[in-house]
This record gives structure tokens, sequence and C-alpha cells, in this order.
């Protein structure tokens, strides 16, 4: 892709510094934090020192002050070497933080986007409940107004950063009788549970957020990949929340997330994208020293063809994210060309690394290189945020309006 279609110097500056950063520090741990499950607090840390927890967000909210596409190149390329670290960035910033810059108060938005957008704590999103995934307008999880407060109840499922975060946005009815206009959002804290680990960081606790008596973190999911990423459940039982940590207007909850999820959408085309590059450039440096039968592998047509197809995808990827991403930026509609870029890129890192995996034989299939790692981590991207089969109905849905209009 032609670097000056979509990118200014500034971008390539931050491209450089993540790619930089990615490959210095992600990468040399990566193997190892996958193998033990373990959350990378270390590198946390440093990711924001660097700026990395709060790229899109304005300085005086703590943020890097950049753009759209300064965060999507963060997420890509961080995912080059290690996706686990690429949705800690994409899931804190989109799922945990946005919300309360776009549908917050200015009191809920100085109180809290400082803590995350600095990354001096982990948010999260808590949307997905045991019986509403796809369907996510099926919320159980209830919210009922007594006394000035929000009562809550109920269980969250699959929330990345359940146990290490501590700021949430989390969906809850508050009108039993409204369908998905009966659903309200709120803004939710409770302690890391990684006090002891993230003790001397100066990262990962805040000691001002108090903690709401009955909001807790529940199982941590053991995962096929992503597993250096956190993933719990959240329980509610009797968790009164003040009525000033409603987020936006009571009821519109439904609409918020979804339009989070729009947005969310491109996060993990970028995510995805960089999986698949990751795994392509592997393959090309192993095809083009790995000998057999007197010559380099990448000279058969069968292996050349498989890298061929690798980068062609590729480039057809970054078009649509990035175009979903400009128009993004640009204040455009961009719900179909994000389910378009999520759709495409995530199903694209599942035949790259599977591709990768076949160019590498059988040490593909071993950890002793990260096209394996890569091929696992693949797979969720194909899930998370929206099935595969729900960008399908979305993109449809916008044909049959545009053919209708």
């Amino acid at each position: 892709m032609d670097d000056s279609l979509y990118f200014s110097e500034q971008h390539l500056a931050v491209r450089e510094m993540v790619r930089n950063f990615a490959r210095d520090e992600v990468a040399p741990v990566a193997a190892k934090f996958d193998a033990e499950s373990t959350f990378p607090w270390d590198n946390v840390r440093k990711m924001g020192e660097l700026g990395l927890m709060g790229v899109p967000w304005a300085e005086e909210l703590g943020g890097a002050g950049l753009d759209l596409l300064s965060y999507m190149i963060t997420i890509q390329e961080l995912a080059k070497v290690d996706a686990s670290t690429g949705l800690t960035i994409s899931a804190h910033t989109t799922l945990g933080t946005s919300p309360i810059v776009h549908f917050g108060t200015t009191e809920q938005k100085a109180r809290f986007v400082p803590l995350l957008a600095s990354g001096k704590v982990l948010g999260g999103f808590g949307l997905t409940e045991p019986d509403a995934g796809s369907d996510a307008g099926g919320t159980r999880t209830t919210a009922v107004k007594k006394n000035g407060c929000y009562v809550i109840n109920g269980t969250k499922r699959f929330i990345t950063h359940g146990s290490v975060g501590e700021i949430f946005i989390v969906t809850a009815v508050t009108n039993p009788d409204a369908g998905t206009k009966g659903i309200s959002s709120f803004i939710l804290t409770k302690p890391t549970s990684d006090l002891e680990r993230v003790r001397g960081l100066g990262i990962g606790h805040e000691a001002s957020l108090v903690p709401m008596k009955g909001f807790r973190a529940g199982k941590k999911e053991d995962k096929l990949g992503w597993r250096a990423s956190d993933t719990a459940e959240l329980i509610f039982e009797d968790v009164h929340v003040p009525a000033e940590n409603l987020l936006g207007e009571e009821g519109q909850g439904f609409v918020n997330f979804m339009r989070t999820l729009d947005a969310g959408r491109i996060g993990i085309a970028a995510l995805s994208l960089g999986i698949a590059e990751g795994a392509y450039e592997e393959a090309v440096r192993y095809a083009s020293v790995r000998k057999q039968f007197g010559k380099v592998i990448a000279e058969f047509q069968g292996i050349s063809f498989q890298l061929a197809d690798m980068a062609t995808e590729i480039e057809a990827g970054k078009h649509l994210m990035f175009h979903a991403a400009w128009l993004a930026q640009h204040g455009k509609p961009f719900s179909k060309e994000a389910a378009m870029a999520k759709l495409f890129c995530s199903e694209l890192a599942m035949r790259a690394t599977t591709k990768a995996v076949q160019v590498f034989g059988g040490y593909g299939y071993t950890k002793d290189y990260p096209v394996e790692r890569m091929m696992r981590d693949a797979k969720i991207c194909e899930i998370g945020e929206g099935t595969s089969e729900i960008q399908r109905m979305v993109i449809a849905r916008h044909i049959i309006k545009e053919l209708a209009g």
C-alpha cells in the first residue's frame, strides 16, 4: 500500500516508534507470557509511559492527542509480534475508555479518562453474558433504581481485563418492558485482582477509586489463544451504583454500545491484519533460508504461490481497514465498512496463519517458532466483537437498505 495514501509524516513516526517497541520489548517475552497465561504488566507500564494506552484521546484528558489512524497503526504493529498485547491496547482504549469519552458527562470524563488514558489503571466493557452473546439485546443483568442509586445484579462473561481492570462500562436492563430501549450503561469500579503484582510498578491500581461492594471478578478463562490477555467473568451482587455513574441517558445503553462496537470492529480488523502480517513475514523469512532438494523452498511454486496469496490479501486488508478508519476519523458513516474490514481481516488472519504453519512444515507445529501461537491467536478474531456471521448480517442489511433507497 502506498503510505502517502493515508499516512502523514507523524503517522510514519508513530509506526516506527511502535514497531521498535514491539520488536525490542514485546517479541522477546511473547512466547513466555503466552505459555504461562500471564498478563504483561511490565510492558503495560512501558506502553503507558510511551502514551500508547491513550493514543486517540486529547492531551487534556491524559491522552497522546493523536488520531484514529495512529491508534490503528499502534494495534497493527503490536499484533504483528503479539496479538495479546495488541488486544490489551484495543480493548482498553475502544471498549474501556471510548464510551466515557463519547457519552460521559464533563465530570465523568475528568474523573475517569485521565486514569485510563495514562495507563494508570485498565478499563473494560461488560456486555457479553452467558445467555447474551451475539444477541446483545438479550441482556439479563438488571439495574433497579432505589434510594438515589442503581442496584445491579447479574453476570458478564468473556470480559477482557475482567480480573486486572479497575474501571468498567457495564450494561444492564433498567426497563424490562422496553426491549433494547430499556438497556442502560454504567461506570463501575473494583480493585484489580493483581494488587500484589502491581505494587511498586506505579500502575494497575488507583487508591482514590472507591471499590463497589458486591462487584468482583469471577472465573478467569483458560483460552486457546490471546493467552497473555486477561479474560474473566464479572459478577454483580446487589452492587449499589451512584446515579451519577449512569453513562449517557437511561435507555440509551444499547444504542451507545452498538456505536462502540462499530469502532471496535476497525480495531479488531487492525489486530487481525497485524497477526496476518506477522505470520506472513515469518513465513517469508523461513522460506528464504530453509532448503530442501538442494534449494530454498521459496523457489518452489507450491510455496511461492502461498506467499503471493498472503501478500495480496494483506494489501487488500490494509485498504479495507484504513479506509474504514479514515471514514470514522472524518465523521463519515462507517458501519458497513467497519464490518467489511473486520470480516475480511479476521478471516484473512486465519488463512494467513494456517498457510504460514504449512510453509514451516513440521517446525510450524512446534513452539520453536511463533506461527503456531499466531494461528491460535487468529481464531478468536472471527468470534470476538461480533462473529463473522454477525458481520455478514450487518453488511447485508446495509446493502439491502442502500438498494431500497
